[in-house]
């Protein structure tokens, strides 16, 4: 006897449910999600679920300005590491940078801090932050993010030259469920600042590689800011 097979009907994304809708836009970067969820206005809301967005990267600081992730009390883990020459014009000091310097950071000098302060907002409930290459973000920025988020467990900072002892200080004061803080390459944080925060935070697992030693931001001196003006710009 022979059965007739119907053939499978297709199903359309929309048909799934929204545990399956979640799960399928977890294995998209932040572009795709993005894309997919502008096909019809059911995307679109599981798009914008604060559940989709638990943890958030950035590998450079213009994906900061796009439109494609969401910020909510969702947020539990952030990362911004930028490895780019650029870096590098950041990181010179402020009165030794030449015209053309000046002008490429101040494409991008308040991206890092402006949204740091959307974070605080936000996002009351994050837990790990990284910071990499980050030269503009700066003491008061990270202050309010350790006041404003108060469940923040894990602090990394690498190559951020304007962090100086201020933020040590802040943690000391603010950061009361940190266990993890990171101040690698970090050249404006001292010696006697780290023995300061060891001795307030005996308990912090704290890491400052290289940057007790090297060499902090200095005022230019008289002679200094003299032969600077007969230097090339």
């Amino acid at each position: 006897m022979w059965h007739t097979v119907r053939p499978l009907r297709a199903m359309h994304i929309t048909q799934l449910n929204r545990e399956c809708l979640l799960h399928l836009f977890s294995f998209l970067d932040k572009d795709s999600r993005k894309n997919l969820a502008s096909t019809c206005p059911q995307l679109q809301d599981v798009f914008e679920d604060p559940a989709l967005w638990p943890l958030l990267h950035f590998r450079s600081l213009l994906e900061l300005k796009k439109d494609n992730f969401l910020l909510s009390p969702a947020l539990r883990s952030l990362s911004i590491c930028w490895y780019s020459s650029r870096v590098q014009v950041c990181s010179v000091e402020d009165w030794l940078k030449s015209a053309l310097q000046r002008s490429i950071c101040s494409r991008h000098e308040s991206l890092v801090n402006d949204f740091l302060l959307r974070v605080c907002d936000r996002c009351p409930n994050l837990a790990s932050v990284t910071l990499s290459g980050c030269g503009h973000v700066t003491d008061d920025c990270l202050a309010r993010l350790l006041r404003c988020c108060p469940r923040l467990r894990a602090l990394r900072l690498e190559n951020c030259a304007r962090v100086t002892n201020r933020t040590l200080a802040a943690v000391a004061a603010h950061g009361r469920a940190l266990q993890t803080l990171h101040v690698d390459f970090c050249r404006n944080v001292s010696a006697a600042g780290l023995r300061r925060l060891r001795a307030a935070c005996p308990r912090l697992v704290l890491r400052a590689e290289h940057s007790a030693a090297m060499i902090p931001d200095q005022l230019p001196s008289a002679s200094g800011t003299a032969l600077l003006k007969l230097m090339p710009r």
